[in-house]
C-alpha cells in the first residue's frame, strides 16, 4: 500500500516563485519528483536526487525578491532545516491557524546587495494528512493492482505539499522530472517535454515536463498511477485507468470542436496541450481547470455525451480563471461566472441559443438551491464575500458559478446581446492575461470598454449584485422552448390525485433528451416533496433506477428520499459514497440525514466511508452532518 509522506527528492525556484517536490515510497517501489519553478525567463538547476526521508525546497532569488519570498505558506510540514548560499540560515513558524497552516519565516545570515544571487533551500517533511494529496491503495483503483496519487491544490492546499506562496496573485511557470516505475506513468499540468530510462535505476523511467505559461498555484497537479491513453484529436488525449479509457475517449470525442469554438470566441489557445485524466471516483469535483490536464470525474462518463458540457467549462478556464486570474478567493466569481458564460457560449455555437437560455434555467435552480442551503441572509451568497477567517472551502458553491453568469448575462442583455457583450469579454481577457485582477479592477474595464453606455452602467445596482446576499436582484428571463416539456410534465404529476396516477407512461420520458429528464426532475425538487404513491408510480412507470446518468441518478434518489422512501435510502447513501464529487456526495448526505429516522445511519455509513475519500470532501460531509472532530479520523 501506499505510504504518504516518505517523500526523497528537491527543488530549486528561480525569483518570486516557491517549487514543489513529490515523492512516495510504496510496498514495492519509490515514486520521486524533481521540479524547478522559475520566472518568466530563467531555469534553475536540479540539485539532483535526495537520499532522506524529507524533501528538499531550494529557492533561487535576486536580492529586490527577497522581501516577497521570506514568508511562505505551510500546512502540516515539519521544517527541518534552511541554507542561504550553503549557510544555516534562520527560520521561524508563526502561530498555526486552523485552515491557513503555518507561516515560515526565513532570515538571511549575510547582507545583500543588488544583482546578487542566492539560493535558499528548506529542508523538510511532508505529512501523512496532505490536504492536497490523495493515496489510494490498489484496492480503491479500478484496475485493484497499483496504488494511485492525485492532487488536487484548489483553493489553498498547495501548501501541505510544499512551502509556497499559496495565492491566486501569485503566477509561475516550471520544469519536472518524475521518476517512477516502469509500470507506472506520471502526468502533470504540463506539456509533456520527453522520456527515458532512469540512469539511476533500470526499473524506472524518467518523465519530464515543461510549463512555460504563468500559472496559480492551486492548479498545480501531478498524478502518478498505472494508465493508458487515447489521443482525441490533434492536441489532445484522454488517460485514465484501462478500464475507462475507451469509455472516455467516447464521451470527450467533441474535445477539439469545443477547444476550436472557444479560440473562434475569445482568442489563441496559449497551453499548447489539452488533455484530460479521468480520475478514480473519489475526485471531489466535476472536473479540474489543471493547465493542459483537466481532471474529470467519472461520473461525466454517461454514454450519450450528455454530460459533455463540464469540458467545455474547464476548457473555457483556459482562458477565465487560468489565464486571468482572480486575485483573492473574495473575487473567485470572476473565474466561474465568466467560465459559465463562455462555456455556455460554446453550446450556442455548437448547438443553439435555445440550448445556452435551457442550460441556464438549470443554473438558476442550482443557485436557488445554493441559496436555501446556506440561508438567504447567508453573506457567504453574496458574489463578493468576504473570507476574513472563512475558509474558500466552506464557502464553495454554485453562487460564483450561476450568480455570476445571472450578471453577466443581465449585463449582455443591457449592452447590446451576446456578440457585442462577448467582444468585452475577449477584450477583457486580452487586457489582463497572465495577471490576477479583483472585482474592481474588472468593473472599472468594463465603464472603460463600454464607455458609450456608461449611463446605463450607472443603473445597475451593483451593491445589490456584489454585496447583497441572497439571489440576484434581477431574474433573467430566459426562453423556455426546452423546458416547456420539462415544466408541463412536472406541473401534472405536482397536481395528480391517486386517482390520476394511471394516465402516466413510459412514453412521457421517452421524448426528453437526458438534460431535460434532469430538468424534469430539478423542477420537483424546487415544489414540496411528492406524496410517496406519486414517487412509487414514478419508478414502476419510468423506471429511472435504471438510468446511469449520474445528474439524473443523483435528483431522482433525492426525490425519492424527500418523499420518505426507506427503500432508497440505501441506495442514496451507495451513490454518496461509492463516488466523492461534492455535488452528489454532499446533498445525498443531507438528504438522509433529514430524514430523521435515518439520520444516525447517514453518520454511521460517512464514519464508515471517510477513510476513502478525498481530505475536502471527508472534511465538508463532516460538517454537514454535524460530526465532531473527535468522531472523525485522519487520511
Amino acid at each position: 500500500m501506499v505510504c504518504a509522506g516518505n517523500w526523497v527528492c528537491s527543488v530549486s525556484v528561480v525569483s518570486l516563485i516557491a517549487g514543489r517536490t513529490l515523492c512516495s515510497t510504496t510496498s514495492k517501489s519509490q515514486m520521486c519528483l524533481t521540479l524547478l519553478t522559475n520566472d518568466r525567463t530563467r531555469f534553475a538547476s536540479v540539485s539532483g536526487y535526495g537520499l532522506s526521508r524529507s524533501n528538499n525546497l531550494r529557492i533561487s532569488l535576486i536580492n529586490v525578491w527577497f522581501y516577497l519570498l521570506q514568508t511562505l505558506d505551510t500546512k502540516d510540514l515539519k521544517i527541518i532545516s534552511a541554507l542561504a548560499n550553503g549557510q544555516p540560515a534562520r527560520f521561524s513558524l508563526g502561530p498555526k491557524h486552523s485552515f491557513k497552516g503555518t507561516p515560515l519565516d526565513i532570515t538571511l545570515p549575510f547582507e545583500i546587495s543588488r544583482g546578487q544571487h542566492v539560493i535558499v533551500e528548506v529542508t523538510y517533511e511532508t505529512s501523512t494528512s496532505a490536504s492536497a494529496l490523495q493515496w489510494l491503495t490498489p484496492e480503491q483503483t479500478a484496475g485493484k493492482k497499483q496504488p494511485y496519487l492525485f492532487s488536487q491544490c484548489q483553493a489553498h492546499h498547495c501548501r501541505s505539499m510544499v512551502p509556497c506562496q499559496d495565492s491566486p496573485s501569485v503566477k509561475h511557470t516550471y520544469y519536472a522530472q518524475v521518476s517512477v516505475p516502469k509500470d507506472l506513468v506520471a502526468v502533470m499540468s504540463a506539456m509533456r517535454d520527453g522520456q527515458e530510462d532512469d540512469p539511476q535505476d533500470s526499473n524506472r523511467t524518467i518523465y519530464r515536463f515543461r510549463q512555460p505559461v504563468l500559472f496559480l498555484p492551486s492548479v498545480y497537479c501531478i498524478t502518478i498511477v498505472i494508465t493508458c491513453s487515447r489521443e482525441i484529436g490533434p492536441r489532445s488525449r484522454v488517460w485514465s485507468e484501462k478500464e475507462f479509457v475507451d469509455k472516455a475517449a467516447f464521451e470527450f470525442s467533441e474535445t477539439e470542436t469545443m477547444l476550436k469554438t472557444a479560440e473562434d470566441l475569445v482568442g489563441p489557445y496559449v497551453w499548447g496541450q489539452y488533455d484530460i485524466l479521468v480520475l478514480p471516483p473519489s475526485f471531489p469535483y466535476g472536473g479540474m481547470e489543471n493547465p493542459c490536464l483537466t481532471f474529470a470525474t467519472p461520473t461525466l462518463l454517461a454514454g450519450d455525451k450528455s454530460l459533455s458540457d463540464v469540458i467545455a467549462h474547464e476548457i473555457s478556464h483556459s482562458w477565465t480563471g487560468n489565464l486571468v486570474t482572480n486575485k483573492t478567493w473574495e473575487h473567485f466569481w470572476l473565474n466561474e461566472g465568466h467560465t459559465v458564460y463562455l462555456e455556455r457560449m460554446i453550446g450556442r455555437c455548437m448547438k443553439s441559443e435555445q440550448f445556452r437560455q435551457f442550460d441556464a434555467i438549470g443554473g438558476w435552480k442550482d443557485l436557488q438551491d445554493s441559496v436555501n442551503t446556506f440561508g438567504a441572509n447567508n453573506p457567504l451568497t453574496n458574489l463578493v464575500p468576504s473570507l476574513q477567517d472563512v475558509d474558500p472551502d466552506d464557502a464553495f458553491s454554485s453562487v460564483p458559478y450561476e450568480k455570476g453568469f445571472a450578471l453577466l448575462y443581465h449585463l449582455e442583455e443591457l449592452m447590446g446581446g451576446p456578440e457585442v457583450f462577448m467582444g468585452f469579454v475577449k477584450s477583457y481577457i486580452q487586457m489582463f492575461a497572465y495577471s490576477s485582477v479583483t472585482t474592481e479592477e474588472w468593473k472599472n474595464y468594463l465603464f472603460t470598454y463600454f464607455k458609450d453606455k456608461v449611463n446605463i452602467l450607472k443603473k445597475v445596482d451593483w451593491n445589490a449584485w456584489m454585496f447583497t446576499p441572497g439571489m440576484p436582484p434581477v431574474k433573467p428571463q430566459y426562453d423556455t422552448t426546452l423546458a416547456d416539456a420539462c415544466i408541463a410534465l412536472s406541473q401534472k404529476w405536482i397536481k395528480a390525485k391517486d386517482q390520476d396516477l394511471s394516465s402516466f407512461k413510459k412514453s412521457d420520458v421517452k421524448v426528453l433528451s437526458s438534460q431535460q429528464l434532469t430538468e424534469f426532475l430539478s423542477l420537483l425538487l424546487h415544489e414540496d416533496p411528492l406524496p410517496l404513491s406519486h414517487v412509487k408510480k414514478m419508478q414502476e412507470v419510468y423506471d429511472l433506477n435504471a438510468y446511469m446518468n449520474s445528474e439524473i441518478r443523483f435528483r431522482w434518489l433525492r426525490l425519492c428520499v424527500r418523499s420518505r422512501w426507506e427503500e432508497a435510502v440505501p441506495t442514496a447513501l451507495k451513490m454518496a459514497t461509492e463516488q466523492g464529487r461534492m455535488k452528489f456526495t454532499r446533498p445525498l448526505f443531507r438528504e438522509v440525514y433529514n430524514f430523521e429516522k435515518y439520520r444516525d445511519e447517514a453518520v454511521r455509513v460517512f464514519l464508515a466511508s471517510q477513510a476513502a475519500m478525498h481530505p475536502v470532501t471527508s472534511g465538508l460531509v463532516a460538517k454537514d452532518l454535524k460530526v465532531g472532530a473527535s468522531n472523525t479520523t485522519s487520511l
